[in-house]
């Protein structure tokens, strides 16, 4: 076994390190200027319910922030891996809630403890696109949750000026400190509760193009280069969100 997943194993360990990633992301959102065009979010929290927002896996690194202003009750799901341990004690400071994503229980459980949530007034965050990819192509466990609840998804992006993007499979947008970062909010997808399988398909094409339309309109903003979706066809199957780690 390699020395750094048994260190990984290490409580301690795990807990150092996501304090140095709370540290990071405290430095880079204290000196970053930030732009938030918040007006999709602001007529929906003004409805008095919970939510579903839908980003990408690789920008999901500061979108606490899109959130956390308000305050809003804001859930992600997190694998029940070591991984996903170690994420959810780093996003624990950020004011953002970790939900175990239990690989054995089946979709439609899955489906009823997060429609529990919205009907409490909580935000669920998905990345549509974890948490193997492809990169920027959806699955439809957004959409099928908005049909089940009556919500419509929210999908949000984010922009900096000073990034790395990181040779990962979705193309990690590491923010840097020291620049100018803006969170954009598209235009609400609804779901009819009654959607047949062309209508649910139709709702999961628009929250991609939509995300996209977004991330690559920010990259440019930028004068950066926009990462682009995997070649790869996107799942078919609508199931269950996938947890991002």
């Amino acid at each position: 076994m390699r020395v750094s997943k048994r260190l990984l194993r290490s409580h301690p360990v795990r807990a150092a390190l996501a304090l140095l990633v709370w540290a990071y992301v405290q430095l880079v959102e204290r000196t970053t200027r930030w732009t938030v065009d918040d007006g999709p979010l602001r007529d929906l929290v003004a409805e008095g319910r919970g939510g579903i927002a839908a980003f990408w896996h690789g920008r999901m690194m500061m979108l606490h922030r899109a959130w956390t202003p308000r305050p809003l009750p804001f859930y992600i799901m997190i694998s029940r891996h070591r991984d996903g341990a170690f994420i959810a004690r780093a996003i624990r400071r950020m004011n953002v809630h970790a939900i175990g994503a239990n690989r054995k229980a089946g979709s439609v459980s899955a489906m009823r403890g997060l429609k529990r949530l919205i009907d409490d007034g909580a935000w669920i965050g998905i990345t549509p696109d974890g948490p193997r990819g492809p990169r920027m192509r959806a699955r439809g466990g957004a959409i099928k949750l908005a049909q089940l609840t009556g919500r419509p998804v929210l999908p949000v992006s984010i922009g900096l000026s000073n990034r790395r993007v990181i040779a990962s499979w979705d193309r990690f947008y590491l923010p840097l400190p020291f620049g100018r970062g803006e969170i954009r909010y598209g235009r609400p997808i609804e779901v009819p509760r009654d959607a047949d399988p062309q209508t649910l398909e139709a709702c999961r094409q628009q929250l991609e193009d939509e995300l996209n339309r977004l991330t690559h309109e920010l990259d440019r903003g930028f004068g950066q280069t926009p990462v682009e979706p995997a070649g790869g066809a996107a799942p078919e199957r609508l199931d269950a969100p996938a947890p991002p780690t």
